[in-house]
């Protein structure tokens, strides 16, 4: 694969991966070990996999900002038809899978064809969702299946860690993310109406398609992490996910996503959730500072890497230019 201009923004992400997780390994012991590593999929698998489809999303030119209270609308919703209502799990998960894609699917729907801004179609879908949630249950449900006790214990063996099927699920979108991206029609699409629009139109491409698809896509990724939240903490939660399309856009643009669209990598992608993680664990060992510097170092690589993104398009432009 030849390497231009759009690579830079993915192998500095690479780069600030490697330096932040050998600096950690320098200087906390334990760091450096294969759980730890492994820790930092499954610890942010939900968040890794909403980042998935927003990164999809921003790459089409779009935006959604409602993937956080489809989760929690979704996670919730899971509780109840199982613990209320005694849906088998084997039922119950495709039903919220396809909860969370049709919810995306209506949002893509009101965007192309009433020519509305995402930001404001998918904040009203945030609003609905984050209600929608609060009217099925104001509190959190526990889920206590047989199924779920058998997820908490299904580990694969890779060398000397277990890993669980939170990090497979995750890792699993991910290849998916990758391929459709990078060897579908969709994908193609994808690139060239976040590129430009007008011109993808001109072609003839099936920009309405691709955009209902795209965000239906998004939507069952957030019903994806609510399964795994659900697996990872047996409950569901109508009060998570307050705050994570914000956290997801970082991901996404961190890992070298143009938030103008046209550009990106779902690989970059999981390297930013790892960056992420990498940033929690070194907190948590670190054992004197907040939580809250996971924002500040998120906050800071993230205007870096925006400013690195300007400054390549300026670079990009003026050779078309010239």
């Amino acid at each position: 694969m030849k390497l231009s201009v759009k690579h830079i923004p993915l192998l500095a992400t690479t780069a600030v991966c490697i330096a932040l997780y050998a600096i950690g390994a320098v200087k906390f012991e334990g760091f450096a070990t294969p759980q730890t590593l492994l820790n930092f999929f499954v610890d942010n698998s939900f968040l890794g996999i909403v980042a998935v489809g927003m990164t999809l999303v921003i790459i089409s030119g779009g935006i959604d900002l409602s993937v956080g209270a489809v989760l929690a609308l979704c996670s919730i919703f899971l509780a109840v038809l199982m613990q209320q209502y005694g849906v088998h799990p084997a039922a119950a998960i495709p039903l919220v899978l396809g909860l969370g894609s049709i919810f995306g699917l209506l949002m893509g729907a009101v965007i192309h064809y009433f020519k509305l801004e995402p930001f404001i179609v998918t904040l009203a879908g945030m609003f609905l969702a984050r209600g929608l949630a609060a009217i099925i249950s104001l509190e959190s449900i526990s889920i206590r299946n047989g199924f779920y006790d058998w997820v908490m214990e299904f580990y694969v063996p890779i060398g000397p860690v277990g890993v669980p099927l939170t990090a497979i699920i995750f890792i699993g979108i991910v290849l998916f993310g990758i391929y459709l991206s990078t060897f579908t029609r969709f994908g193609r699409n994808l690139y060239a109406i976040g590129g430009n629009e007008p011109a993808a139109m001109l072609m003839g491409l099936p920009i309405g398609k691709t955009k209902l698809m795209v965000y239906a896509f998004s939507g069952f990724c957030s019903a994806l992490a609510a399964v795994v939240y659900t697996f990872y903490g047996s409950s569901g939660d109508p009060s998570i996910g307050v705050g994570m399309e914000l956290d997801a856009i970082a991901i996404a643009v961190i890992g070298g996503t143009l938030l103008q669209g046209g550009s990106g990598f779902v690989f970059g992608t999981l390297i930013g959730t790892m960056i992420f993680g990498i940033i929690n664990t070194g907190i948590a060992f670190q054992g004197t500072l907040s939580s809250w510097w996971t924002k500040v170092a998120v906050g800071v690589l993230l205007l870096a890497f925006v400013a690195l993104q300007k400054l390549l398009s300026g670079s990009f432009q003026g050779r078309k230019s010239g």
